[in-house]
Parts: C-alpha cells; sequence; structure tokens
C-alpha cells in the first residue's frame, strides 16, 4: 500500500512543499529513503523505527521504500520525522485519517516518540497558507512561533502517539491562537534608555540623526568614552516593528534556530554586535547548507561592529554589497539563495593603534595612518556620519544633567521619518533618506545658494572627498526632517558637514 503525507522544508528564508510517499512492500526488512536525503534524514530511518515500536505501533517487517519528492531537491534536516512516521503507519494500514492531506506535519522524533522542536516552522507556516492547506501539525515547542500566522489552524503536538489519536478522532487539540499584540508587549519590550548616558549629548544626536534617515555611522573614539553604550541603545528609538517585519525577522531568526520556547518571537528590532574575530561566512552569510549570518540576522535592526579596524578585510568587504542591496546572495552549485539585510550599521573604532586620542597617542603617524587603511574606502562610502566620541569627564558623570529619554527621541525619529514616507511616496523601496539614489539626491535634496556657498567651501576648506557630496545631502535633508523644516536650511548642511570632518582628520 502506498500512503502520501505533506510536509516542507526551507531554501533560504523560504519554504518549499514536500511530498512524502511511503510504500509497505514484500520481501526482506529494510528501509529505503531516495529523494536527495542528507545525513540526518537518512538516520531518521533508526528514529523513526525505534519511536514507531515505542509509542506502541507495529513497524512493517518487509521492504519500505520512502520517496521524498521532488526528487531533485535536496532534504536536509531531521523535520521528516514526524510525517514518514505517520506514513509508515498510513501505509501498512495501522492508521486512517481521510483529514491527512490538508495538513503540513513537521517534527523531530525522539526514541520514546516524543515530538522534539525543529527550525524553519514559521516559513512553512507561511508556505502551508499560501498553498491552502488547512493547518499545520507541529511539535509544541513551536506553537507561538507558527501561530502569529492568521488564517491557519496551527495543532501542537507532543509525541507520536498524541497525533495518531487526534487524527484518528480519538483526542480532540484544540487550535492554537495567540494575541499579536501581547506578543509585541512581551518580546518588544527593551530595558536600555539614552537617559543613562551622561556626557555625550553630540553622540547621542548624531545617532538620532542616523535612526531618522536611516545612516549607517562610525563612533570614533578612545576605550571607555561610550561608544558601545551609546550603540546599545539605537534600537530603542527606531520606530516600532511593523506586523510584516516582525514576521520577516521571525522567519530568518527561525531558520538560523535561534528561537526557543522562552523567545518564540522577534518583536523588537534586532541588535547584533559578532566579535572581530568573526570569518566571512559567519558574517555575511553561506557555508555548503547555506544559513543567514550575522548581517542577515539583524534585518530591520542594526549590525554593531566593535573594533572596526580589527575585523579581517575580507569580511569587511563582502560586506558592502549587501549594505548596498540590503540582500544577501549565496549562489552554489545547486542554486541561488538570497537572504534579506536590510540594516543599519553602527561601527566604533579607536582614533590611534594604542587607543589614545590624536594628540596623546604615543603610535607615529605612519603607524596611525596604516591602522586607519585598514578599513577600505568603499566601505567608508556607505557609512554617511561620522564623528569623533570623547572622553567623558567625571563631572558630568556625577552631576551631569540625564538629557532626552529614548522614547522622546523616538518620537522625533517617528516624524521625521513620516515625513520620508509622504516625501517617497510612489518611489519603490525607498523609505528613508539614507535610500536615495544620485536621481532622489537631485530631486529631494535642492539647497539655496547660501547652503551650496557653505557646502562648497567646506569641500575645499576641510578637503573632504567627492563621495562626502552626497553624504552631506542626505544627512543634511534628515536634519531639516528632524526641524520640520520642507526645504534644507542652512544650519542643516553645517551641522552635516560636522558629521563629515573627520575626512580631513582621519582619512583626508
Amino acid at each position: 500500500m502506498v500512503s502520501k503525507i505533506f510536509s516542507a522544508t526551507t531554501c533560504g528564508v523560504e519554504a518549499t512543499p514536500v511530498e512524502i510517499e511511503v510504500n509497505d512492500g514484500r520481501g526482506n526488512f529494510v528501509v529505503i529513503i531516495v529523494g536527495l536525503p542528507d545525513a540526518a534524514v537518512k538516520e531518521s530511518r533508526d528514529r523513526v523505527k525505534t519511536a514507531i515500536e515505542n509509542s506502541g505501533f507495529r513497524h512493517p517487517s518487509g521492504r519500505t521504500t520512502i520517496n521524498l519528492a521532488p526528487a531533485d531537491l535536496k532534504k536536509e534536516g531531521p523535520s521528516f520525522d514526524l510525517p514518514i512516521a505517520l506514513g509508515i503507519l498510513l501505509a501498512s494500514g495501522q492508521m486512517e485519517a481521510p483529514c491527512l492531506t490538508e495538513y503540513y506535519f513537521v517534527g523531530e522524533l525522539a526514541l520514546n516518540g516524543a515530538i522534539r522542536s525543529v527550525r524553519g516552522v514559521l516559513p512553512i507556516a507561511l508556505e502551508a497558507k499560501k498553498r491552502g492547506k488547512r493547518g499545520l501539525v507541529i511539535p509544541a515547542e513551536n506553537t507561538v512561533e507558527a501561530a502569529v500566522v492568521e488564517g491557519l489552524e496551527i495543532v501542537p503536538v507532543r509525541n507520536l502517539r498524541e497525533t495518531f489519536e487526534w487524527l484518528s478522532g480519538a483526542r480532540n487539540i484544540a487550535p492554537a491562537k495567540v494575541d499579536i499584540h501581547a506578543l509585541f508587549r512581551q518580546y518588544g519590550h527593551d530595558d536600555w534608555d539614552y537617559a543613562d548616558v551622561k556626557g555625550q549629548e553630540f553622540g547621542k544626536n548624531a545617532l538620532k540623526v542616523a535612526a531618522a534617515g536611516g545612516h549607517n555611522c562610525l563612533l570614533i573614539g578612545p576605550p571607555g568614552s561610550g561608544k558601545s553604550m551609546l550603540a546599545k541603545r539605537l534600537p530603542t528609538i527606531l520606530p516600532p516593528m511593523t506586523l510584516d517585519e516582525a514576521l520577516e525577522t521571525t522567519k530568518i531568526h527561525s531558520v538560523a534556530g535561534l528561537l526557543t520556547g522562552l523567545h518564540p518571537f522577534v518583536g523588537a528590532r534586532p541588535f547584533r554586535s559578532p566579535h572581530h574575530t568573526i570569518s566571512d561566512v559567519g558574517l555575511v552569510g553561506g557555508g555548503a547548507n547555506p544559513t543567514p549570518g550575522e548581517i542577515s540576522l539583524a534585518h530591520n535592526g542594526v549590525l554593531f561592529l566593535d573594533e572596526l579596524p580589527e575585523f579581517k578585510r575580507t569580511a569587511l568587504e563582502v560586506m558592502r554589497q549587501p549594505l548596498e542591496d540590503g540582500k544577501v546572495t549565496i549562489s552554489r552549485a545547486a542554486g541561488t539563495m538570497t537572504f534579506p539585510s536590510q540594516i543599519m550599521l553602527v561601527a566604533a573604532m579607536n582614533p590611534t593603534p594604542d587607543g589614545k586620542e590624536l594628540r596623546e597617542t604615543r603610535s607615529s603617524p605612519m603607524e596611525v595612518r596604516r591602522y586607519l587603511s585598514r578599513i577600505s574606502g568603499p566601505l567608508l562610502d556607505r557609512i554617511d556620519i561620522q564623528i569623533e566620541v570623547g572622553a567623558v569627564k567625571v563631572d558630568a558623570l556625577a552631576d551631569g544633567p540625564s538629557g532626552e529619554s529614548s522614547e522622546q527621541m523616538r518620537v522625533q525619529v517617528q516624524e521625521a521619518r513620516a515625513r520620508q514616507l509622504h516625501r517617497f511616496k510612489g518611489k519603490r523601496k525607498i523609505t528613508c533618506n539614507a535610500q536615495m539614489g544620485s536621481k532622489e539626491v537631485k530631486q529631494f535634496c535642492q539647497l539655496s545658494a547660501t547652503s551650496m556657498e557653505i557646502l562648497k567651501y567646506a569641500m575645499a576648506d576641510l578637503n573632504l572627498s567627492a563621495r562626502a557630496y552626497d553624504r552631506i545631502l542626505k544627512v543634511a535633508r534628515t536634519l531639516s526632517d528632524l526641524k520640520g523644516e520642507e526645504n534644507i536650511s542652512d544650519d542643516s548642511v553645517s551641522g552635516a558637514i560636522q558629521f563629515r570632518s573627520l575626512d580631513r582628520q582621519l582619512w583626508g
């Protein structure tokens, strides 16, 4: 007898349907799995056999053939254990389930029949809804992750016996439901606050501008000046995530296996801070079985690179295209996968090799230049704001005012972003000033005669490079948006120039 059951596998951050056919034949005992299974799928024959017998069922004693279709798609991971087991029970006549084809099934089996959580459940749930399936049967630990998909019946199960009884009508399992708004409240809260930062008002203002325009930012200062403290609080002033953004980000974390029962949903903008020893693949993604890297795990959030010059040059260079395109494309012989990477890059570094400020360093000018040259010009091209973060005096730490809170700053950022959304209405894939191309810069960043003179003077006097020109215009546009100005003011141009003055001091 041949049975058919439906499941799915992930390819990149999307899911692809997989049909599992099981034939219970005659002959000597053997279990054959075909359809490009990887090692984890091949090993399922032993897990499934033991789980079936320990759950009180009988495993066929003849030749069992299991086909995973489509045959030209590589199947990976242990998530096919549950559908394979159910297919065997159906093919051997131990189970009748007329509604079987209306559901997708995923889950890893333990030897005692318990069903363990698997990665990639959210993309599979979205695919099941897209294919018009009635529901999805999943491990109980993955319940919240899948239940955020509305219009799909989510059936959480804990073991093979329970799944069998539900399919046979002997047990009732209520479909799981979640309150999306409660999820945002529970998993979207952040305890960080810019009110805790004292003595770095210029740095706070620069990051507020960066958040308002979606600009990448570089913080330069000695150790202990507060660079990391400023960067870690940046997600608290970004606009709250929309449901679509949260689902897209959660999909990436689901595929990467980062979701747990305690954190099954990404409701706050992610903040990723990899160590400078990270590999190229770890940062951008890839591998034999491509998985998302840190730049994709930070999608819709912030990627913080501390000690920027210490990162491998090759790792930094492969970031250039994802920063420009907002996605990572990984090509392999078996196919091409794309991971989204719409991020804000915030980097931090010391001004000199010994960590001292320029006026205090014992490093020679050649050593300083060699240290700074580890960061290529093309990468700097993609960083709109470069500021110096000086050491904070003790008086400012002890008695200084707290300044603006994250909530106050977020309100200003949201108002500026709303102006940008209105301005770019009808412009595909442009939602903030940092995403403007040369055409949009000419259209929306026109300067008065006075402002143009200020910019020309600065370009010549401060020895700013040509690459700084468009960056200054974009940041000036954001500064005016924060002030509610329709046109770019002289003060906004001057303020944007301040954020690029380090071009002359460090790289000019």
